[in-house]
């Protein structure tokens, strides 16, 4: 019997060990997560305090900026799951440098902020998109999807700033054209799975509000304390609105509380 399996990368920290540990509880698939440094570390993060069988998570190194890693990592898992497939992936690297005018911005903060908020979800989906089921695949019944979306979901996460319609107060340049840029890819991704899996696969980015991690601690003293989310809080909810999510919500960028956000 197919065996599906999930995703998560990378899972080292915030909302990418959250969500894995979210998961981990509330699921019954085996689950790859992906560290940059320490995998062995990360591991043991992510299984802190869980009562579930440790064989079920595997982390694997890799660094988003270096495709030979994330290669290497893709052809563990086809060997790994050579006769499965892959039902639920969040891509979610991020990186934040808040430039307030265009003097602000700096040319190697700026190209850093791309390849890993934008290259970096763009890479894992080169990679890890042929995991995905086709229309051919038969899907695992429900009864092995507990906890999970009916049809396979690829999750890249973006921002509610990656809005051009939504974007009322400018700055955050490179930023907000990074996440502008996974809504893109998130479009692009999810007509090419519509050819190729029909509904069995599709493709959504998510927008985690503002969460305290190390990314925002710049804000956290200015945001108001009942929009600052715990990584606990988001990971719940994200992993929530993504298997509430029907194939009518495929190709868009949804927020926490599960409501659209327009490109």
């Amino acid at each position: 019997m197919v065996q599906p399996w999930i995703f998560t990368s990378p899972a080292s920290r915030g909302v990418g060990l959250q969500l894995t540990r979210r998961l981990l509880a509330t699921t019954k698939l085996p689950i790859v997560a992906t560290a940059r440094t320490d995998p062995e570390g990360t591991k043991d993060r992510i299984l802190d305090g869980l009562d579930v069988d440790k064989q079920r998570l595997e982390v694997l190194k890799l660094d988003v900026t270096d495709e030979s890693t994330v290669s290497e990592a893709a052809a563990y898992c086809k060997d790994r799951f050579s006769s499965s497939y892959l039902h639920l992936a969040f891509c979610v690297p991020g990186i934040l440098y808040p430039e307030k005018s265009p003097s602000q911005i700096s040319y190697p903060d700026a190209l850093q902020t791309f390849k890993i908020n934008t290259l970096g979800p763009l890479l894992l989906m080169k990679h890890f998109s042929p995991f995905l089921p086709r229309k051919s695949t038969t899907l695992a019944p429900s009864s092995d999807l507990s906890g999970l979306p009916v049809s396979a979901v690829f999750a890249m996460m973006s921002a509610r700033v990656g809005s051009i319609t939504d974007n009322s107060k400018g700055g955050w340049f490179s930023y907000r054209s990074s996440k502008a840029a996974v809504n893109q890819i998130t479009k692009s991704f999810d007509i090419y799975l519509r050819n190729s899996a029909g509904e069995k696969a599709m493709a959504v980015s998510l927008h985690p509000g503002t969460v305290k991690t190390d990314l925002s601690e710049e804000f956290w003293e200015s945001t108001p304390k009942e929009k600052l989310f715990s990584p606990e809080f988001s990971a719940e909810r994200l992993v929530e609105v993504v298997k509430a999510l029907g194939v009518e919500g495929r190709g868009k960028c949804w927020d926490w509380e599960g409501k659209e956000i327009p490109p």
